[in-house]
């Protein structure tokens, strides 16, 4: 059947979705705002039908889902309205692509970026650390420490000669020097730390391209 041709939702019956993918078979569709919300309505209504054992199809980031998610990251207190107006698309669509986007994990928080330097924590340090010990309940102790310690923004687990890599921020070099003996220093199981001082910061991006 050609694509210009294919029924609307409200003309669809179960049997119907059953013999056919809907994102694979009506990828135009979901092209238009209006389609994509009634299809979501259609879906959840099928997902309800205790005779169906078909998995309804997750649909994926279109044009205008990248436009929403650019924009978020570069202003996060845009109003639906005012989000709609840079995505050309009206208040409804635009307010049922973000609860899906935050549904589907695709969003994962909205946060405020603070200066550093203005609150006097911009002194950053890259602290590589090697553990004496590296096992499942070692690596718990030290990452349930790690989590609660304010000054270290970033955590990950890496590969190489060391076993993570934090990044700290504080005010200056003399506090960072009571950091490591006062705080780092008091865990048993490291067994060394290398230091990486941030000169200049050249680039730092808070979004994700999209």
């Amino acid at each position: 059947m050609p694509l210009d041709c294919s029924p609307e939702p409200s003309q669809l019956s179960f049997s119907t979705v059953q013999s056919y993918d809907q994102c694979k078979y009506f990828p135009r569709r979901f092209e238009k705002s209006e389609n994509t919300l009634k299809f979501a309505a259609f879906n959840r209504k099928f997902a309800k039908s205790n005779n169906s054992k078909l998995t309804i199809c997750r649909m994926g980031l279109d044009d205008k889902d990248k436009e929403i998610l650019r924009a978020l990251q570069q202003n996060a207190r845009l109003t639906t309205k005012e989000l709609a107006a840079k995505v050309h698309l009206s208040t409804t669509p635009v307010f049922e692509r973000v609860r899906r986007l935050e549904r589907e994990g695709f969003i994962k928080q909205y946060a405020t970026i603070l200066d550093a330097k203005k609150l006097n924590k911009g002194f950053t340090v890259f602290c590589s650390v090697k553990l004496r010990q590296l096992n499942t309940e070692r690596a718990n102790a030290f990452t349930q420490m790690i989590r609660e310690i304010p000054e270290v923004t970033e955590c990950y687990n890496i590969s190489g000669s060391f076993d993570y890599m934090l990044r700290i921020q504080s005010p200056d070099m003399q506090y960072y020097q009571r950091f490591l003996l006062d705080v780092l220093g008091m865990h048993d199981n490291i067994a060394s730390l290398e230091s990486t001082f941030v000169m200049e910061e050249i680039k730092h991006e808070y979004s994700v391209g999209v």
